[in-house]
């Protein structure tokens, strides 16, 4: 009986060893969670036998448990390196349309050649479809999909109305609005541009000439002239009233008129307040053919947004005070077409791309899943684990709610490995090896002491 109980010691060592040996090798392995080695005595009795006299039998090895302790992070400058901190796996899945789930701390996540994200196993990162305002549509496991990045475009859309605050020079000297001519600065007395964006995403500059009337009458009298891509901009309704060019340039140009108090406050615009400044219409541009000519939506309109309360007063913008010419605010709602130009991950798992015409869009929102019972998930190779009995069932969320933790984008998950405690606890097996080695010894020595009786 002493031999199988020395023998059992060995074995209870060398799993001991094995287990020290195996979290040593992973001391570098990204989401590597080291493991116990478990032990518990063998006591046999039989019912008549005298338990006050029972030694034991030697020892088992109960369970080689896996320890679910929070790794220290490492942080990268690769945004699809993700990390746990909290409960909670990412979940993967080895085909795009496989429900084979895996469960796993290792977020060293990449593109393949179809722009999804895997692990290096090639694994599919899994993730909850979103709206567009970024909140997910469902939390449910069996709703998640493969993240994608996507390598498309941002959608153009085109300016519908400029916004423009200003301040217009009051000590400035009046102008023939007969001699208007915008390559000629001395016939006008200040000039803005903006550039704006037709349907097609592509660029056209809007150009705003000021010249203050020199008509009798019309004292604190502004002249307001729009041209796109060197082509005036003409309202329909502006056509008989308010005009200049007519002189120099032979042909009269639709213009607007702004009128100031004498304490240089907006008073009142004629005729075109808030009216749509029409693109693309050839009859509305006297001086040539239509402006969009590239295919675009030729109904398209800009409104100029002086910032105006209708036709009355307003404190503010625009001004006429005795000061330089200056534009406050100058913003139109266009976008040119956005190239993609970055990932960026929130503690919340929400995948944002980012465009270079200045747009941000949801993408897509990491799940994370947890389980009643870490310990009992069955493991796998490539620190990959998957659900089993003693787990419990798979239940998803989003990071950041309830139990489940944060993600952290540019950084990964340390093996949660105390290299010192397990050069340690190497030292106590190793002893505890030679100590049921040597116990075998002396039982093999006392058997042939025994043997060489006479």
């Amino acid at each position: 009986m002493s031999f199988n109980i020395a023998l059992s010691g060995v074995s209870a060592a060398q799993r001991d060893l094995d287990t020290t040996a195996n979290n040593i090798a992973n001391v570098n392995t990204v989401g590597f969670k080291e493991s116990r080695a478990e032990f518990g005595d063998v006591y046999a009795q039989s019912l008549l036998a005298g338990g006050k006299t029972k030694v034991g039998d030697g020892v088992i090895t109960q369970e080689v448990a896996q320890q679910f302790s929070q790794g220290s992070l490492q942080f990268t400058n690769n945004a699809l390196d993700l990390a746990i901190t909290g409960n909670g796996f990412f979940a993967t899945v080895p085909g795009l349309d496989s429900r084979d789930f895996s469960y796993t701390r290792a977020g060293m996540f990449k593109l393949d050649s179809s722009n999804f994200v895997v692990n290096s196993n090639g694994d599919n990162l899994l993730g909850f479809p979103v709206n567009a305002d970024g909140t997910s549509a469902s939390v449910a496991l069996s709703t998640t999909e493969p993240v994608s990045i996507p390598d498309s475009s941002g959608s153009p859309t085109a300016t519908s109305e400029v916004k423009l605050k200003m301040n217009l020079p009051a000590g400035d000297e009046a102008k023939e609005p007969a001699f208007f001519d915008p390559d000629d600065t001395t016939t006008y007395n200040a000039a803005t541009s903006v550039t704006i964006f037709d349907s097609l995403g592509d660029s056209h500059v809007q150009t705003y000439y000021f010249l203050k009337d020199n008509t009798p009458g019309n004292d604190n009298q502004w002249l307001g002239i729009t041209y796109v891509d060197d082509q005036p901009l003409a309202d329909g309704a502006l056509g008989a009233v308010n005009t200049v060019g007519a002189t120099s340039l032979g042909a009269e140009i639709p213009a607007f008129r702004l009128e100031f108090s004498s304490g240089g406050d907006f008073q009142a615009m004629f005729d075109s307040a808030g009216e749509p400044l029409v693109l693309g219409d050839a009859t509305s541009v006297p001086l040539g053919g239509g402006i969009l000519t590239n295919g675009s939506d030729p109904s398209q309109t800009v409104t100029t947004n002086f910032v105006l309360d209708s036709n009355t007063a307003v404190s503010g913008e625009p001004t006429q005070f005795a000061s330089t010419f200056e534009v406050t605010s100058l913003e139109q709602d266009g976008l040119a077409v956005g190239r993609l130009t970055g990932i960026a991950i929130d503690s919340d798992g929400l995948v944002r791309a980012t465009y270079s015409n200045g747009t941000s869009e949801p993408i897509i929102r990491v799940a994370l899943v947890r389980f009643a019972n870490d310990q009992g998930l069955t493991q796998q190779s490539n620190t990959q684990w998957q659900e089993s009995i003693r787990s419990g069932e798979a239940l998803a969320g989003e990071a950041t709610t309830g139990t489940f933790g944060d993600i952290n984008s540019s950084a990964l998950e340390q093996a949660n490995v105390n290299l010192t405690t397990e050069l340690i606890d190497l030292i106590i097996a190793q002893r505890n090896f030679q100590a049921n080695s040597r116990a075998l010894e002396i039982n093999n020595q006392l058997n042939q002491t025994v043997l060489n009786i006479r």
